[in-house]
Parts: C-alpha cells; sequence; structure tokens
C-alpha cells in the first residue's frame, strides 16, 4: 500500500496538488458529461415532439369515422325518466313518448329475527329451495349440527350455488339477526323467483325461519309512445334503433317524458377544434426551434427532417380533395391559417357549413365510402412520421441514443487512464517524499558529525 506523507518532508501539499492535476485532467470528461446533457435534451425534445404528433393522429382519427361524426344527441321536455346513448348514427331522429312503471328487480325474502347468529340451536333436516315457477327446480340444503345456526344456513345456502344468495342483517331490535335470501338475477317472477319450505327441519330451539316476501322479482318496465317494453335490467337496448335506454325513475307510468333525437353537430365541431389545437401545438414548437426576434434557437434548431414535417402537415392542409361534396378544402370549412402557421377556425363559416350540407362536411373529413377523406391522407402521414421502428422520430431518437452511448465508453475509458494517472502521481509524490525524508536524515546525520568534530577540534587548541 503506497503512503502518503503529504508534504511531510518537503513541506509541500500533495494532497491538493493531486488535486489540482486531476481536476485540469478531468475537463475532457465533464465536457463529454456536458455533451450528453444536451443530447439528452434535445432528446427530450424530439420526446415532446413525438407526443405532440401522437396528439394530432389521434385527432385525425376521429375525423376518419362519419359514425363519430353523424352523432345524434337525445334532449328531454320536463322530466327525464331514462338517460339515452345514441349508439350509431342510424339512431331515428323524432320524438318519442316515454313512460317508466318499475326497476328490474330481484326478489327478497327476510325472516323473523333471533338473538344468536351463532348458536346452533336451530331444527336439523333438510332446506328446501325452489327456483322458478314455470319450471320450477328444488334444491335440497342438508341442516345438520354443524350447521344449524343462522351463519351456518347462510353459508350452506350461497355454497349450493343455486341462483339465490343468502345474508345476515342486523335491525337493532332485541332480537336482532334476520335472514334475508334473495334471488340473483331480477326478471319475471315465473322465471327468477323461489320459494323456501323449511318443514323438514325438526328439533331445536329456535323457531324454524318464517319468510316474508319484501321485494318481488320484476322486470323493469316503460312505454315508449304507448309501446310496452320489458327487460330484465334496466337497459333497453331495442325500444328505440341505434339508441339504449337506461331507466332513471320509476312512478308506476304517472309521469311522460317527451324525449327528442337530432344530429349532434357539436361533435363534429369539437372534434374539427381537436383537430385544430393539436396541429398549432405541432406548429408552435416547430416555430419555437427557430432564432428570431432575439430569441435563442431551440434544441433542435436546423433540423431538416423536422421542418420537412412543418411543410407536408401544411401542404396536405391546403390539398384540394373531391369526395363528391360541395366542399373539396378545410379552407371552406372555416379554417384559417396564420402567418406564423397556426389556425384559426371560423366558427361562422363552420355553422354555415354544417347548416347548410352536413354530408358534404363529413364526405371532405372522413370520405364517401368509396373516396377516401382528408383525414386519411393526415393519418397515413402522421403513422409514417410516428412509426415506432422505422419513423422520422424513432430514426432520431435511435441515432441520439447511439452518441449517448458512445459518450459513456468514452467517459468510461478516459475514466479508467484518469484513475491510473491518479493512482501513479500518489505513488510518484509518496517516493519523492520518502526520498526527501532520507536526504534530509542524511543531511542531519551529517550535520550532527560535523558538530562533534567541531567541538574536538576545539577542545584540542
Amino acid at each position: 500500500m503506497t503512503i502518503n506523507f503529504n508534504g511531510l518532508a518537503t513541506g509541500i501539499d500533495t494532497t491538493t496538488l493531486i488535486e489540482g492535476i486531476m481536476a485540469a485532467d478531468r475537463k475532457p470528461i465533464d465536457r463529454l458529461k456536458s455533451d450528453k446533457e444536451y443530447q439528452s435534451a434535445r432528446l427530450d425534445a424530439y420526446g415532446v415532439l413525438s407526443g405532440s404528433l401522437d396528439k394530432l393522429l389521434t385527432d385525425v382519427k376521429a375525423l376518419n369515422s362519419s359514425d363519430n361524426l353523424l352523432a345524434k344527441k337525445a334532449s328531454f321536455t320536463g322530466e327525464s325518466l331514462v338517460t339515452a346513448t345514441t349508439t350509431t348514427k342510424d339512431a331515428i331522429e323524432g320524438s318519442y313518448q316515454i313512460r317508466s312503471y318499475s326497476f328490474a328487480q330481484v326478489e327478497k325474502d327476510v325472516s323473523q329475527g333471533y338473538a344468536d347468529k351463532a348458536a346452533t340451536s336451530f331444527g336439523t333436516g333438510t332446506l328446501v329451495i325452489t327456483t322458478g315457477t314455470t319450471t320450477p327446480v328444488s334444491h335440497n340444503i342438508t341442516i345438520d349440527s354443524s350447521n344449524n345456526s343462522l351463519e351456518g344456513i347462510v353459508k350452506a345456502i350461497n355454497d349450493a350455488g343455486i341462483g339465490v344468495k343468502a345474508a345476515i342483517i342486523n335491525d337493532g331490535t332485541s332480537t336482532p339477526y334476520r335472514l334475508v335470501v334473495s334471488g340473483t338475477k331480477a326478471g319475471d317472477p315465473a322465471d327468477v323467483g323461489f320459494t323456501i319450505d323449511v318443514s323438514g327441519l325438526t328439533g331445536g330451539s329456535y323457531a324454524n325461519p318464517i319468510f316474508t316476501e319484501t321485494q318481488p322479482a320484476s322486470q323493469a318496465h316503460i312505454s315508449v309512445d304507448g309501446v310496452d317494453l320489458y327487460s330484465n335490467s334496466n337497459v333497453f337496448t331495442d325500444a328505440i334503433p341505434g339508441t339504449t335506454l337506461t331507466l332513471d325513475k320509476a312512478d308506476n307510468g304517472a309521469t311522460v317524458s317527451t324525449m327528442t333525437i337530432l344530429q349532434d353537430k357539436d361533435v363534429v365541431k369539437g372534434k374539427i377544434q381537436n383537430f385544430v389545437n393539436s396541429y398549432n401545438q405541432i406548429m408552435t414548437f416547430v416555430s419555437s426551434q427557430s432564432a428570431k426576434d432575439g430569441k435563442t434557437a431551440g434544441l433542435l434548431a436546423g433540423d431538416s427532417g423536422m421542418n420537412t414535417i412543418k411543410r407536408h402537415l401544411q401542404n396536405i392542409l391546403t390539398n384540394m380533395v373531391d369526395t363528391g361534396g360541395n366542399f373539396k378544402s378545410l379552407a371552406e370549412l372555416g379554417l384559417e391559417t396564420q402567418r406564423d402557421g397556426t389556425l384559426v377556425l371560423n366558427n361562422d363559416t363552420l355553422d354555415n357549413a354544417l347548416a347548410t350540407d352536413l354530408d358534404g362536411v363529413v364526405s371532405l373529413l372522413a370520405g364517401n365510402g368509396t373516396k377516401d377523406g382528408i383525414s386519411v391522407q393526415f393519418e397515413t402521414y402522421l403513422k409514417a412520421m410516428t412509426d415506432s421502428r422505422e419513423g422520422f422520430l424513432a430514426s432520431r431518437q435511435n441515432s441520439i441514443n447511439r452518441i449517448m452511448d458512445r459518450i459513456d465508453n468514452r467517459i468510461t475509458q478516459m475514466q479508467t487512464r484518469l484513475d491510473q494517472r491518479e493512482k501513479t502521481l500518489q505513488q510518484q509524490f509518496s517516493a519523492m517524499e520518502e526520498l526527501v525524508s532520507g536526504l534530509n536524515a542524511q543531511g542531519d546525520y551529517l550535520t550532527q558529525q560535523m558538530s562533534m568534530l567541531a567541538n574536538i577540534w576545539s577542545s584540542k587548541k
């Protein structure tokens, strides 16, 4: 092991001296680290651009479906009894008179109360539960000394898996524990109702449960324009073509609700505005990378590929597309280009286009079934640019990653050499200290000998 005397012999602060030498020698590594930070920042910048292109691609896809663009919406006059969701563009427009009668519900039967839910005090034998009345099916459940408690009966019913479930409730009285048996499906009582026969249980200090039906099984019941409709859930999918109704309130037909289904032009406007916002985000980002008006250039300044993306998107934006409708370009829908390359949506122009020829607007955007709309041109180009393996952004990111890997390798190599150099300097300075220390010792010895000789010489005079 090298011993570092740190200037004991020479008076030189060798530790500080070595640190200074190594700091100077490490400057190339510091520059490499700075280069890596710069490349990492560029990688982040490409990530921002990639995210913006992905967002634009998503918004373009939303314009490439007539089903999405020709959505319908439901509104209500007076009290709303249902929630209406238009599921396709084929939802039939018009007004509908709706009444609601009852919710879909399962049957619930509740027993009298008992003082102890864990006491094995019931009789033993066979508990019979019969499900359905049109085609009844009986299920025998064995109750013996291992399960003749309220908790045991609940478990036995649930373990049987017969289309009913059991639970214990606490009603807060002196005999609080009551057995509740519920069906697992709502619907026609003839199909999902059940009966419980406890006559097969004998003995025991607790009386056999006596069940009271607190809620009968039933189907959801509504009427649309006087036509009665039933469902085993509270959802009606076929009451109105292309529209799903979910029952929110049932009042036995006392209230009439008027539902109107119309074309929802706000959907088209919203999707076009989303496109404009995403497009502007890209234009703004690309412009921010250029040095102008005294501003510092961005990290991607001078990237010709990035500027090519901007020009290509601008070219698609101004393309003329003839899909047989009245509109041939996005400018006719109110998309106006500004000097900085961003877009402004003229709502008056768009509203007029939607009011006069909605089908023409949709045809320009999504195509007419035989010819693609302008959204397909955007989608095709953006998919190529954002492809995770061969796209523009992937190639840039892969290139930067390779540069950063080379920098890491160079740093590792240089650091290995610097570690060896520092070790060598420590050994050299330690050897110098040892040498000087030895010379100092010899000098002290010679000085002592000369002093002795001088003393001897003086004494002989």
